[in-house]
């Protein structure tokens, strides 16, 4: 034991000499996580400098994003991203101080990195905020050994700090994305299906054209009414259950020792005594503004709280548009005057590209792979298709 102690002495700093981390002789700038230099190799390998090399150019490329949507952004929203650019900023300097020489001119971020930039400095959407979510919960420096344990739990941080920005984009866009993106995907797989179903009954080529435009034309009609109808109604049933303005109303003519203005804050959740200090001030007894969270407010909240719900109009105008823009996909071999097996192969490969397109457009908003939730929607899609396919053969053949 004591030779092979002896036996590193000259290639490392014995236990006892090694340097408290929490009081590094030169600090990293502005975090105060551990130097992890005396840690790691005297001579970094050719591959340890590229890798770095690439951290690097991927912070400052962060970096850069959120000072991008900063100025997109005012007050506390402003300051968050600002804060974000920052702390990207110090793992620069991590990567730097350990490249020394080895820094060399700066290199390419990567491709995602770089795709990022671009969506930051020319639209600055929830797409970005999505993005750079998902971007910070696959952090590398989980198994990075010279990658600080800070810089492990900023990443893991910086990850919810986006996820709660993105928060507010999502909600503004759940009620009408939700409609746009089922209103697509409806359209896409029902008149693929109805395309195939009728073309493999043996019917003429024109005879499916019409087919699907009389599909395209009945689906978004429904799909619009339906959004309509629908968002429509939950909305009126979310309004019903606001409170509303009687109580301000009514409660100058209310006798004091016996009314039931209690009872209705009682079954709006206060506890009794809150019921009872707003049912006061309701009746003008108490004008002081003693405690705050039970002083006279107006009931009826200023801001819409069901804006994830979207509005009817919105939703309606949405499915329709999108659904047909999904179901005019399929017939486009035939209204270019492909007929037989050939336009029914190209009719699936367009709206397979499309199902890709819809899945990953969902999968960015959501943080999740783009990849997967594409994925997900090309064999849902397809799976429907071939199985409306197979009813055709059936039926036509049951026909003959």
């Amino acid at each position: 034991m004591q030779k092979h102690q002896e036996s590193h002495s000259s290639s490392s700093p014995a236990p006892d000499s090694i340097p408290e981390k929490t009081t590094p002789e030169e600090p990293v700038p502005g975090n105060a996580a551990p130097d992890t230099t005396d840690v790691l190799p005297a001579a970094p390998t050719s591959s340890d400098i590229r890798r770095w090399r690439q951290y690097l150019a991927d912070e400052r490329a962060e970096a850069a994003v959120y000072r991008e949507l900063a100025q997109r952004r005012d007050g506390e929203e402003r300051q968050i991203l600002l804060a974000l650019a920052e702390a990207e900023g110090r793992h620069e300097a991590h990567w730097l101080k350990l490249l020394g020489e080895h820094a060399g001119m700066p290199k390419a971020a990567s491709a995602r990195s770089q795709f990022l930039g671009f969506l930051a400095r020319n639209f600055g959407s929830v797409f970005v905020l999505a993005l750079a979510q998902r971007a910070e919960g696959r952090s590398p420096y989980g198994t990075e050994p010279a990658a600080t344990p800070a810089m492990v739990a900023d990443e893991q941080i910086h990850e919810e700090v986006v996820r709660g920005l993105a928060t507010r984009g999502r909600n503004r866009l759940s009620g009408t994305f939700r409609a746009a993106v089922f209103g697509a995907n409806d359209g896409l797989v029902s008149n693929l299906s109805l395309v195939m179903g009728m073309a493999a009954t043996g019917v003429p080529s024109p005879v499916v054209l019409m087919s699907g435009v009389a599909g395209l034309l009945a689906g978004a009609l429904s799909m619009g009414a339906g959004e309509y109808v629908s968002v429509r109604s939950q909305r009126e049933l979310l309004n019903a259950t606001l409170p509303t303005q009687a109580t301000l109303t009514a409660a100058p003519s209310l006798d004091i020792e016996h009314n039931e203005l209690v009872l209705v804050y009682l079954a709006r959740g206060m506890t009794r005594q809150a019921a009872e200090h707003r049912a006061a001030e309701r009746m003008g007894v108490f004008s002081c503004d003693c405690d705050p969270s039970l002083s006279l407010q107006p009931e009826k909240p200023a801001t819409d709280e069901h804006e994830s719900v979207g509005s009817a109009w919105g939703a309606a105008l949405s499915s329709f548009c999108f659904f047909a823009s999904g179901a005019i996909v399929p017939i486009l071999p035939f209204i270019f005057g492909m007929t037989g097996v050939a336009a029914l192969l190209v009719a699936g490969v367009l709206v397979g590209i499309a199902l890709l397109a819809t899945g990953a457009v969902v999968g960015l908003l959501s943080g999740t792979s783009p990849l997967s939730r594409g994925l997900r929607q090309l064999a849902i899609g397809l799976g429907a298709a071939a199985a409306t396919y197979g009813l055709g053969l059936l039926f036509g053949a049951a026909i003959v």
